[in-house]
């Protein structure tokens, strides 16, 4: 565990296994979405459980269930982040360009003011990032927007499965950040979509989420067919 896992866990929470085991899962699925969890880090349940004051069992617990989802493998000296071919980064996306298009088209539709305040704030911190020239900032905004989004999507199922494939290609994010010209694109993604949202227009939100994913794929790959991400596999983690 790096230093920025908790020492421990509220005191009001100790003696619940299942409120334990959520709190180390939530926080651990959060480093995974912010790429602060190292390629080559293990992550091991006892380790886990220290850092988090508590016993091995909701520390497991928590781990299995973000192997289940996806976000870690298991190996024989601990959990890892899992590696993805080109091929699976492509899949991913796929399924990205079927499903999403459409939750965003129901968002649309079901946004509520709240929500709409929410999205706002994201965007506004991914405008404050832009100018900040703060890619971390802006993977940040760029997850608070989609969780906006994501909640006003009334199938949950739908709205969860999203959500995790999402997440299964950070990395996408974490190379194409890098270059400001991109860091531009995508606040201006961002407005795009917000304004199909504000005004509840259902079919502009469709396209233009289409148009962002489209856009983040051919950023990623033209990166690595210049040489600036690994060749072959690429870290799992999330896009927008």
């Amino acid at each position: 565990m790096t230093s920025d896992a908790p020492d421990r866990i509220d005191a009001g929470l100790r003696g619940r296994p299942d409120s334990l085991r959520h709190r180390i899962y939530a926080d651990l699925r959060s480093r995974l979405q912010r790429c602060t969890v190292a390629p080559d880090e293990r992550l091991i349940d006892l380790d886990v459980a220290r850092a988090y004051g508590t016993s091995r069992m909701p520390a497991r617990e928590a781990l299995l269930q973000l192997v289940h989802e996806g976000y870690l493998v298991g190996t024989t000296r601990g959990f890892m982040v899992p590696r993805l071919s080109r091929d699976d980064v492509r899949d991913i996306f796929e399924v990205r360009r079927l499903l999403e298009p459409r939750a965003a088209a129901l968002a649309a539709r079901d946004l509520s003011p709240g929500q709409e305040r929410e999205l706002r704030r994201a965007l506004d911190a991914a405008r404050t990032a832009l100018d900040a020239d703060d890619a971390e900032g802006l993977i940040v905004a760029n997850i608070a927007f989609r969780g906006a989004w994501l909640s006003a999507v009334r199938n949950r199922r739908l709205a969860a499965t999203i959500a995790r494939f999402v997440d299964q290609v950070q990395t996408v994010r974490l190379e194409t950040l890098r270059d400001p010209a991109v860091r531009r694109t995508v606040v201006e993604g961002l407005e795009g979509i917000f304004d199909a949202f504000a005004r509840r227009d259902a079919v502009a939100a469709a396209d233009r989420i289409t148009a962002f994913i489209v856009t983040a794929e051919q950023s990623f790959f033209a990166r690595q067919r210049a040489g600036s991400a690994p060749a072959e596999t690429t870290r799992k983690a999330a896009d927008v």
